[in-house]
């Protein structure tokens, strides 16, 4: 198989690039090792900044979300009982749109089916050679036959634990990271909302989150131990537990069945620079984030946006300053997405028993719920920076 752009992961990172080629009239491929159910059903983020959402809308692909998304033009931050509200559209004058991950995975997936571009699911042995070549290539199994595409690009689109970062020398790639000492309890429950729009709380038992993926499905979190096993956790124990983190008076937290529940545990991650030779690492395969600050999603975004953006202008001859800087120019936002989620998470999480660290979290909230300028900061962050300088 021959195409211009070879692509590795049929996430959102992936699916995007290639929505975006294709308006450009650049040829790809998308392989992925996971089948098509597999990457409808997995739960993952669902709050898509303003920039975003605008993008999707921009090429052809928002119109479910324009009709099944919620606007937020805000949030809350809950300190030990009390209630503050961040006002995004008098702070900084955008919204941000709870969809789910995998409904614009949907959505991506429908498509590219449209554009009739090729799109291969339950693929094996994947493997790329010739990277610093002027003909990189992609191997792999599908449907029991060994197959190769030869191309002018590899996007390395395959997640955190795809092949390939492995593929770069390590003498060639720095690694920054930081495991967390705790995770998020999460479960998806059947049952309307509680409030209307998020609500972080910061609490002396831990952290909790009250989110949502519909208007009939909410999505909520409590912070637990990164090992510990959700079912020793019973339906009655969590209820129990997000009441009394959440609690406020004259305020009742609505409960369902609960339809799925997990433990995911909690990272900093950042490989630079995010190139080798024609190899572009794209979203999760380069960086993650704490979910704190919901950033994984849009970060993957920014990334095929950019990798979209250079190689516009490589293919219409305008030369190859934007592949060169691809890396420079999304570590920039990355970066940025990694501060804010790693403050997020700080100041909102149980951290220890020390009361020196206990106070500096309250004096740090009280600042950013009773600042107007704090909360400026906030909001322009949490929305997501259109530029970054």
């Amino acid at each position: 198989m021959r195409t211009q752009v070879g692509i590795i992961g049929a996430g959102p990172a992936g699916l995007m690039l290639a929505r975006l080629l294709h308006l450009a009239g650049i040829s790809s491929i998308i392989i992925e090792n996971r089948d098509e159910a597999y990457i409808y059903n997995r739960i993952r983020a669902g709050l898509i900044e303003h920039w975003a959402a605008d993008l999707l809308t921009d090429v052809g692909v928002g119109d479910r979300m324009k009709r099944d998304g919620v606007l937020h033009w805000g949030n809350y931050i809950g300190v030990n009982g009390e209630l503050h509200h961040m006002d995004f559209k008098a702070l900084v004058g955008k919204r941000v749109t709870i969809y789910g991950q995998q409904e614009v995975v949907k959505d991506l997936v429908a498509q590219r089916r449209a554009d009739g571009g090729e799109l291969m699911f339950e693929v094996s042995d994947v493997s790329v050679h010739n990277l610093t070549s002027a003909k990189p290539s992609i191997r792999f199994t599908h449907q029991g036959r060994a197959e190769t595409i030869d191309c002018d690009i590899v996007a390395g689109c395959d997640g955190f634990h795809g092949i390939c970062r492995p593929s770069i020398p390590t003498d060639r790639m720095r690694i920054f990271e930081r495991e967390y000492p705790f995770g998020w309890l999460g479960i998806l429950a059947e049952v309307a909302p509680s409030v209307d729009e998020l609500v972080y709380t910061h609490h002396p038992r831990g952290f909790a989150l009250l989110s949502l993926r519909s208007p009939e499905l909410s999505r909520y979190y409590i912070q637990c131990d990164p090992d510990e096993d959700a079912d020793a956790w019973s339906d009655d124990a969590i209820w129990a537990e997000l009441r009394e983190r959440t609690a406020l008076e004259g305020w009742q937290l609505e409960e369902g069945p609960i339809l799925e529940k997990g433990v995911t545990g909690m990272r900093s991650f950042v490989a630079e620079p995010m190139q080798h030779g024609r190899l572009f690492l794209v979203g999760d395969a380069a960086h993650i984030v704490p979910p704190t600050g919901a950033k994984g999603l849009n970060l993957a975004v920014a990334d095929a946006r950019t990798l979209a953006e250079g190689l516009i202008e490589w293919y219409g001859g305008e030369g190859d300053a934007g592949l060169r800087s691809y890396s420079k120019t999304c570590l920039r936002r990355v970066w940025r997405a990694e501060h804010f989620s790693y403050w997020m998470t700080t100041m909102l999480h149980k951290q220890s028993d020390d009361p020196f660290e206990q106070r500096l979290q309250l004096s740090q909230l009280r600042y950013v719920t009773s600042s107007q300028a704090a909360a400026a900061s906030l909001a322009e962050n949490y929305v997501g920076l259109t530029t970054m300088g």
